[in-house]
C-alpha cells in the first residue's frame, strides 16, 4: 500500500506519487525493464549527451539512479532490522563527480544497476511483514521502511522522465 505523507518527509511527495498503485515489489522488479528499454541502443554521443550546462549526462544519470538505489537499500536494511540509528543524508553532486561514470559505457552501468536491483528485490522479499512498518531516521527526517521502497521506485520514474523530456530518448 502507498505510505501515507507521515510516513517520509514531504520533500519525497513527488517520487511516491509517481508509484502507481499495485505491489511495491513487482513495481520495482519490472520497471528497470522499462528503463533499460529507454537506453538500448543509444550511442555514445547520446549517453555522454547534457541538457544543459553544468547537468548530468545520461551517464551520471544512471549512475546517480544506481547510487541512490544502494543508499536507500542500506537505510531500508537498517530501519528494517531495528536500528534506531540516525542516517545521514549523502551529496549526489559528490557522488557524480567522484564517479567516473562517464568513463563507462551505458552497457556496463546497465549490467551493474541490473545487479542492484535484483538485490533490493531480495532485500524486499525477504522482508518479514512487521519490517515494513518500521521507521528511523536518514538526512534529518522520519521514514518507515515501506516509504523508503516507493521512494526508490519514484526516483527511478522521476529520472527516466527527465531521461524522456530533457535528454529525448524515446523508448
Amino acid at each position: 500500500m502507498k505510505p501515507a505523507i507521515t510516513e517520509y518527509p514531504e520533500h519525497y511527495r513527488n517520487y511516491v506519487n509517481l508509484v502507481p498503485e499495485g505491489d511495491i515489489i513487482q513495481i520495482i522488479e519490472s520497471q528497470l525493464e522499462d528503463t533499460k528499454s529507454l537506453l538500448a541502443g543509444i550511442t555514445k554521443e547520446q549517453a555522454d549527451f547534457r541538457y544543459a550546462e553544468g547537468k548530468w549526462s545520461v551517464l551520471e544519470v544512471v549512475g546517480h539512479v544506481m547510487d541512490t538505489e544502494r543508499i536507500m537499500n542500506y537505510r531500508i536494511l537498517r530501519m528494517a532490522r531495528g536500528d534506531q540509528t540516525p542516517l545521514s543524508g549523502y551529496d549526489d553532486e559528490r557522488y557524480v563527480e567522484a564517479s567516473f561514470f562517464s568513463s563507462r559505457t551505458i552497457a556496463d552501468l546497465l549490467a551493474e544497476w541490473t545487479i542492484v536491483r535484483a538485490a533490493t528485490v531480495a532485500l524486499l522479499k525477504g522482508l518479514p511483514k512487521d519490517a515494513w512498518t518500521r521507521t528511523g531516521f536518514a538526512n534529518n527526517g522520519e521514514f518507515t521502511v515501506n516509504s523508503i521502497a516507493y521512494i526508490i521506485a519514484g526516483h527511478e520514474r522521476h529520472h527516466a522522465g527527465l531521461l524522456k523530456s530533457r535528454y529525448l530518448l524515446e523508448a
